[in-house]
């Protein structure tokens, strides 16, 4: 426990220094302000060589300054359970966090990080220290050339007995963990004559802490929840567009991922070659075509065994893993791969990118669409597919957030929301969320971003949809779960904005569903909503007050209904 919440502070104070890593012919100098609120956006593409300077243009057309914005604050918190029990616990909570935004034209990004202790007066429920944060961060060393990003997650979830969690597990008393997670990697863009050369590297690692394979019933199957992983993934192309060298845009391409999942030694692996041609038929449309090769494995070992055939648990309640035995071959696909498709830019607003083909033995589909008519409005939609672990799948989401997030927190648990919006989208988590079981997977699914500014207010709403095929080897612990699929739904919502000069509101709204095809008995859904209020009292002091209510309904196993609420005082330094 120790050594994972060392992780979480040690992944966050580093990203700040990527930030204020001075570009190459560049020098380091820059003031910022604490004290300037951003105003949401991206970087003007036009703005003055120089530096990160303390002034950067925001697409909304005012101005915001890299800001740094630490504060310690003080709540009580309640947390009342109405159904099935009564049991009803107080707390009181000292944290210390900062919220950053970088903006610049060598440097953007956000990162919101905060440190909780929690000492409790009254209830079932004990003391204890959590991280909350969410982060990312890129960095132009060597403008248009070489740059580098990073971006990190640290959440309280509560997993309940099938593997399914709920981001802001803050405001339950009762199996919650936290999960910490990190990425990094350079990108290099360079054209040697006609021909773009662009390669890239991405190294990460997530960590669940959590101690226990739990069991939906008694003497039934254990959901062995993922422990940690390493995940690599590194990608390089050369190409030339349409009309340079050619009529038609030419690019090869290579590309190597591996995921280490500590979970019975699992691994996934891809490697893949390919050929893409794209064809014009207009200034904004083209046809696309691609042609490789791919080869994917996913192997495992079984589990130590005791002198009945069971799988023996280890003293940090995950299998032990038995490495007298070779590694068994639980999925491997190699051959042909190929999709078709379109790209539509009709405007810089403006993006769809839709594809189909085959890959992994099957038909895939896969593309994007992106919508900013104006500086008020920003819609975005993504459809994937692939095969990969908890660990890669959260990963890939971290990296598809805006580096304009604003950095939300629960009002009431002071966790994460489990979504970052920016002035041209965002993104959820809650789709990698809707299982932690350590079985690797071929994961299908959408998710949906909206944003909409109408003067000082903002109202955003995620959803998305995750269905999961695992992949387990037969005879060994995974097998059971071979082919088996889980599913989930979720959609969120929110509204904030000023009441008057010195008060602002919030109100959030979420839903998700979980169903596992093969078991209903996990099927569950859970709601909730809460409200808050801030008061400006001073120039540095803020009082605050939220409450929630959520409630979680469950196939075999007592409903849920919990309320919750805080006051606190926050100094912003």
């Amino acid at each position: 426990m120790r050594a994972a919440r060392n992780l979480g502070l040690l992944l966050f104070t580093a990203l700040p220094a990527l930030a204020t890593t001075p570009a190459l012919g560049q020098s380091a100098g820059g003031s910022t302000s604490a004290s300037s609120m951003p105003a949401a956006g991206q970087d003007d593409p036009e703005a003055p060589t120089g530096g990160d300077g303390p002034t950067v243009k925001r697409a909304g057309g005012g101005i915001t300054r890299t800001r740094i914005q630490p504060y310690i604050e003080v709540r009580q918190n309640f947390i009342k359970e109405l159904r099935p029990g009564d049991d009803t616990v107080t707390y009181t909570a000292l944290a210390a966090g900062a919220d950053m935004q970088f903006g610049g034209r060598y440097t953007q990004g956000s990162l919101s990080v905060r440190y909780e202790r929690r000492f409790v007066e009254k209830g079932n429920f004990n003391d204890g220290d959590s991280i909350s944060g969410l982060a990312r961060i890129q960095r132009d060393l060597i403008p248009r050339t070489l740059r580098i990003e990073a971006g990190a997650l640290a959440s309280r979830t509560r997993v309940d007995s099938t593997g399914s969690a709920l981001v802001n597990g803050g405001r339950f008393t009762d199996s919650v963990t936290q999960v910490y997670a990190v990425y990094g990697g350079p990108t290099y863009s360079s054209r040697i004559g006609d021909v773009k050369v662009n390669a890239g590297y991405t190294a990460g690692y997530t960590k669940v802490d959590n101690k226990d394979a739990l069991q939906l019933v008694p003497n039934g199957p254990r959901t062995d929840i993922f422990d940690h992983s390493f995940t690599q993934n590194a990608q390089v192309s050369a190409g030339v567009r349409p009309g340079e060298v050619l009529p038609v845009g030419v690019t090869a391409s290579g590309g190597f991922t591996q995921e280490d999942i500590s979970n019975l030694d699992q691994r996934i692996r891809s490697l893949r070659a390919g050929v893409q041609v794209t064809l014009p038929v207009t200034l904004s449309l083209a046809l696309v075509g691609d042609v490789g090769w791919e080869h994917a494995q996913v192997s495992s070992r079984d589990a130590v065994r005791d002198a009945d055939g069971n799988p023996v648990l280890g003293s940090n309640g995950h299998y032990l893993v038995d490495k007298s035995k070779p590694r068994q071959i639980a999925y491997d696909s190699e051959g042909l791969t190929w999709d078709v498709g379109v790209i539509w830019r009709p405007s810089r607003r403006t993006s769809l990118s839709a594809f189909i083909g085959r890959r992994y033995d099957s038909t895939t589909y896969y593309g994007s669409f992106s919508y900013n008519p104006n500086p008020r409005h920003a819609l975005q939609v993504s459809v994937y597919d692939g095969i990969s672990g908890f660990g890669s799948s959260l990963g890939n989401q971290l990296q598809s957030l805006p580096t304009d997030f604003n950095g939300s927190l629960d009002p009431v648990g002071g966790g994460l929301t489990g979504c970052g919006f920016g002035a041209t989208g965002g993104t959820c988590l809650n789709g990698p969320f809707g299982s932690l079981s350590s079985a690797a997977f071929r994961g299908r699914g959408v998710n949906a971003s909206y944003v909409l500014t109408l003067q000082r207010l903002q109202f955003t709403l995620g959803a998305g949809y995750a269905n999961r095929r695992f992949i387990g080897a037969p005879g060994t612990v995974l097998g059971i779960v071979n082919g088996t699929v889980s599913e989930n739904w979720y959609v969120t919502m929110g509204l904030g904005g000023p009441i008057d000069a010195r008060s602002n509101f919030g109100v959030n709204v979420y839903s998700a569903w979980f169903r596992n095809r093969q078991n209903r008995l996990g099927d569950s859904n859970a709601v909730g909503a809460s409200a808050s209020y801030y008061r400006q009292l001073t120039d540095r002091l803020v009082a605050s007050a939220a409450l929630g209510l959520d409630a979680v309904n469950y196939n075999v196993i007592e409903d849920q209904l919990i309320l919750s609420g805080q006051l606190g005082l926050r100094y912003n330094f």
